[in-house]
């Protein structure tokens, strides 16, 4: 399994810890930076994961900033990625299961370095159920695809 991973500012502590953990699990890591805590903007280091992971370059995304509201904001603008701002291991098993995400985005000044980790496993190691949540995720997936005309007041 090989991990897309950045952060901003707000984020390079706990995006440092992390990596560190997935790596001491044998998960390959690709730090898309930022390599510092000096200022920084979060887009930027969204999009370079989710196009790391659009690209098949990686499984997964785990994104850092200071809520994940952000990071998560960015990183769905890029087609194929459903990126979930999770605050808990329900939250984590959920988008993976119903939602298939395939990035993670977390919030280094609302969650526990403990939470953090613990939402990373229950993440990493809930498969997507498909069936039916199959059915709705093609149908999110599907509205990339549309016709913006079709959505513009005439």
């Amino acid at each position: 399994m090989k991990i897309a991973l950045g952060s901003d500012h707000a984020g390079f502590e706990l995006k440092e810890k992390i990596k560190q953990k997935l790596q001491a699990r044998g998960i390959a890591v690709d730090d898309r930076g930022t390599h510092s805590a000096d200022s920084c903007d979060y887009p930027d280091y969204a999009q370079a994961v989710a196009e790391q992971v659009a690209a098949h370059g990686a499984d997964f995304g785990i994104l850092v900033c200071g809520t994940g509201i952000g990071m998560s904001m960015a990183a769905n603008k890029v087609p194929s990625i459903r990126a979930a701002r999770v605050m808990s291991e329900s939250d984590a098993e959920l988008s993976r299961e119903h939602n298939d995400a395939n990035v993670l985005t977390l919030g280094a000044r609302i969650t526990s370095d403990e939470e953090t980790f613990k939402i990373i496993d229950k993440w990493l190691a809930t498969p997507f159920a498909g069936g039916r949540h199959g059915r709705r995720v093609d149908k999110i997936m599907a509205i990339e695809h549309e016709d913006e005309t079709k959505s513009s007041p005439a």
